[in-house]
């Protein structure tokens, strides 16, 4: 039986309050809850305003800060397919998604500036099943986050930048967190972005897994951390690393990762004294300096692993 869609059609320009007594009434602009079934496209732009609300965001110095809105959110939807539109100046996310299953994501392009707070592309939390292809995004945060309990995602074709690159994480800050597992990130480029392809986990007594996750043909271009692991995550210092991090990371394979590296340590795999990284594959690393006739070099800690294949910088696995 075919399955029938309600479909939410954006066309022209969409644009959020800018009403400052109306920046705090929802953590939402548009959202979706607990439907099946839904296709939201039409060639329109989303354009969240942001410029009037960057500057109330202080979460990097108030652990207790209020959530600017999401320009668009699907919680709890079945059998989605977001395709054909644009989303600039997002106050927060661009677009969050939460006990999601059977998404289909493409043909977006997300865009803010590279200075703007917490202005992640795509976030993903609590999902699986979720395709993502043929998207560009420059933003002032991650590209697309995939957090606790995200499973089975495949990403492919995104060309990301600016932003901090494609993340798993952050991990372990908080104690019913879920496990990432069967990631596929395929295809893509980086230009321009603090990190490239990404682990980031607190350095926290809390126990969740990380695991399967490939980065396969992917296109560097002038990034700070190209391949990066930390396992003693801490964006806004000072914080407690008196614990090691409990979250397990295994069976991560990096293939076929070439382009220009904008530091000195172009691989770095950090991982957790009590926890070391499992089953890491490093095959056909090569990675320049941005810089011509720099160095490049890679750092490990606490990891087990192979690397087969060329390896520049020289592996440290």
């Amino acid at each position: 039986m075919q399955r029938l869609y309600m479909g939410f059609i954006i066309k022209g320009v969409l644009k959020a309050p800018t009403d400052p007594s109306l920046v705090y009434i929802s953590d939402k602009w548009i959202s979706f809850q607990r439907l099946e079934n839904l296709v939201v496209s039409g060639g329109g732009t989303l354009d969240g305003q942001g410029t009037v609300a960057w500057s109330l965001n202080d979460c990097s110095k108030n652990p207790n800060c209020r959530t600017l809105p999401t320009t668009m959110r699907f919680d709890f939807v079945k059998n989605v397919q977001i395709h054909h539109l644009r989303s600039i100046d997002s106050k927060s996310n661009h677009f969050m998604i939460f006990g999601c299953e059977n998404m289909n994501i493409t043909e977006l392009r997300i865009l803010a500036p590279g200075d703007s707070p917490n202005t992640d592309g795509i976030k993903i939390g609590r999902s699986f099943n979720v395709d993502i292809s043929r998207i560009i995004i420059g933003t002032g945060d991650d590209c697309i986050a995939l957090i606790s309990g995200t499973k089975n995602v495949h990403i492919s074709q995104v060309d990301c930048g600016p932003g901090h690159g494609i993340s798993v994480g952050s991990l372990g800050k908080y104690q019913e967190e879920e496990d990432v597992e069967d990631i596929v990130v395929k295809n893509c480029s980086f230009h321009g972005t603090s990190d490239g392809v990404r682990i980031k986990t607190w350095a926290s007594r809390f126990d969740v897994k990380a695991s399967n996750l490939v980065y396969e043909d992917i296109v560097m271009n002038n990034v700070g951390n190209p391949i990066i692991i930390d396992q003693q995550y801490c964006p806004h210092p000072p914080c407690n690393q008196e614990t090691a991090s409990n979250v397990q990371i295994s069976g991560v394979t990096y293939k076929n990762i070439r382009g220009s590296s904008r530091s000195d340590v172009a691989v770095s795999i950090r991982c957790s004294q009590s926890r070391p990284c499992k089953n890491i594959t490093m095959e056909g690393i090569n990675l320049k300096h941005q810089i011509v006739g720099g160095l490049v070099r890679s750092q490990c800690s606490h990891v087990n692993g192979v690397s087969y294949g060329k390896q520049n910088p020289p592996s440290c696995i």
